[in-house]
């Protein structure tokens, strides 16, 4: 695990940007992190009047990590850098908090506003292969979903607010899903009705959404899609590269 060390100190206009300073941690190894003191320095310091001088301490583990937050009034939040808006928080008086995302920032309240540092953790492994006997039927994928189809497209331009914004509530009504996708080539074509076909088909036959995902206020089976296909990550932030770009305006 490597942690990438606050910039101590302002650099002056003419200056070069500074290197990062890089602390390494192997599994099992902690660092503690706060402003410390003279006599009592921390191995990772956040220079600001708010922070405790022992703010908390971080341990690596084999390819996470944990955090543990000594503050009895402030919580601590990890955000994935690599995600869209993820984040954990780390209440008062947490210890070994895990952690799991790979490239993380540690946030802290402070007078300054926040202070922060990076955390990269090994990257995760995972498993190649179906474990168990080769003998036998092979497993079925329980959603088999072709990212090159038009329902696709259809299924990942509802889920877009909420991928670049999990907070985001506003699921597209079918027009919007239309005017999103006609730029590309294979959605010149679509109309309101063949939208809402394939709106249906997904609830039915693809995600098999219980009762086809109902409708009984509108747009209950576009919510209903958005957010089973975002909670078990069938459409995700990489594909967001299929839509065309976004207008400016």
């Amino acid at each position: 695990m490597t942690v990438q060390l606050p910039d101590p100190g302002a650099p002056r206009p003419d200056d070069p940007p500074p290197r990062p300073r890089l602390l390494h941690l192997g599994p099992g190894q902690s660092a503690d992190f706060g402003r410390g003191a003279p006599r009592d320095p921390v191995a990772v310091p956040l220079r600001d009047p708010g922070v405790s001088r022992r703010a908390g301490l971080i341990t690596a583990a084999e390819d996470y990590w944990r955090l543990s937050n000594f503050s009895r009034t402030s919580t601590y939040v990890v955000e994935n850098l690599e995600g869209a808006g993820e984040y954990v928080k780390v209440p008062p008086g947490r210890l070994g908090a895990p952690v799991p995302f790979e490239f993380s920032r540690v946030v802290l309240p402070s007078a300054a506003g926040s202070a922060h540092f990076k955390v990269f953790a090994p990257q995760h492994t995972y498993l190649t292969g179906e474990p168990g006997p080769d003998q036998g039927e092979p497993t079925t994928s329980p959603f088999s979903l072709d990212p090159t189809s038009k329902y696709f497209l259809v299924l990942l331009a509802l889920c877009e607010p909420r991928l670049r914004s999990p907070s985001s509530a506003a699921v597209p009504g079918v027009g919007d899903v239309v005017e999103r996708l006609r730029p590309l080539e294979s959605c010149r074509d679509l109309t309101r009705s063949a939208a809402n076909y394939h709106i249906d088909y997904l609830a039915s036959a693809k995600l098999r959404l219980r009762d086809g995902g109902g409708d009984a206020e509108p747009g209950g089976k576009r919510e209903a899609l958005v957010a089973f296909a975002v909670r078990f990550d069938l459409v995700r932030e990489e594909h967001l590269g299929l839509l065309p770009p976004r207008s400016r305006h």
